[in-house]
């Protein structure tokens, strides 16, 4: 199935749509005086798709929060690793519209590889010609569900790179257990791909989102799939475990970017019992994996 980045309905064809969405949350965060980071390039990349996108999906701008917090967190946990970790090659899959080797403190010898769809790949370097990168940046254009060419490309990175951080936001969702398990496993294979950042869904969030966002997705070949019930627990039978967890929500609130009635949920979160608020806590979060 082809990409479909140039259409012009607001509905999503494909998962590739989503990158405009999201570019376009990026964008709206950066306008803000108080943005918690600048993405100068977002709203350009979103383009007028991305406000069509975003105006097909139900209470779309009210659920940007979560989104925006993901992208918040992920800069600081992309940076930790570089500067603590001595992270010398950062693996980026399903890059998307994601800008961070223009926009972040980046250190000129880090080298920097996006993996994409071969249309989103050209139309994002059509769109930043020009533009100049802080880092070492590599895109490559292919199909993750491609397992031999993406094996293959592992190996390529794996094999000439010091330690290597995997980046994949905004992914795994997207993904059936067996995909998933499957990426974990050949990610696992490169003895120095060290580290993986990832973005975690519960059921009962999977649940939520099935009742709002999920027939639009759906309908565009996009379902959401992978909210394993045993959380990050999933990963460790193929070669990761967890290193730090972020709960989304309370990321939110450290970053002041929480939903409308967000005190109402947390005096509710209060009167939980303890077992019930560590299911709660781990409703979504932000994860670093690190090997086993």
């Amino acid at each position: 199935m082809g990409v479909s980045l140039s259409a012009t309905s607001g509905k999503i064809e494909h998962v590739s749509d989503t990158a405009r969405w999201v570019a376009l949350y990026r964008a709206m965060e950066s306008e803000r005086p108080d943005a918690l980071f600048h993405d100068p390039y977002a709203r350009r990349l979103a383009g007028p798709r991305g406000e069509q996108v975003l105006a097909a999906m139900p209470k779309g701008r009210a659920f940007a929060w979560p989104m925006i917090v993901r992208t918040a967190v992920m800069d600081e946990l992309i940076l930790q690793a570089i500067e603590r970790d001595r992270v010398g090659t950062v693996l980026n899959l399903a890059a998307g519209l994601d800008t961070r080797p223009y926009r972040l403190p980046l250190p000129g010898a880090l080298r920097w590889v996006e993996v994409d769809f071969p249309d989103v790949v050209a139309y994002k370097e059509e769109q930043l010609a020009g533009e100049r990168p802080v880092c070492a940046l590599e895109r490559v254009g292919i199909d993750l569900t491609d397992v031999p060419r993406r094996r293959a490309l592992f190996d390529r990175i794996g094999s000439a790179a010091p330690p290597v951080l995997v980046v994949s936001e905004g992914l795994l969702i997207y993904l059936t257990r067996d995909q998933v398990g499957a990426l974990a496993a050949d990610l696992a294979a490169p003895p120095s791909f060290r580290w993986w950042l990832i973005d975690l869904a519960s059921p009962r969030l999977l649940k939520m989102m099935d009742k709002t966002w999920g027939p639009i997705v759906a309908a565009g070949n996009a379902p959401f799939q992978f909210a394993p019930a045993e959380g990050t627990r999933f990963f460790e039978p193929f070669g990761w475990r967890e290193a730090e967890f972020r709960p989304t929500w309370d990321e939110s609130r450290r970053l002041n970017r929480t939903m409308r009635m967000a005190w109402l949920w947390n005096l509710i979160g209060q009167l939980l019992p303890k077992a019930k608020r560590e299911e709660w806590r781990r409703f979504s979060g932000i994860v670093l994996l690190e090997r086993t």
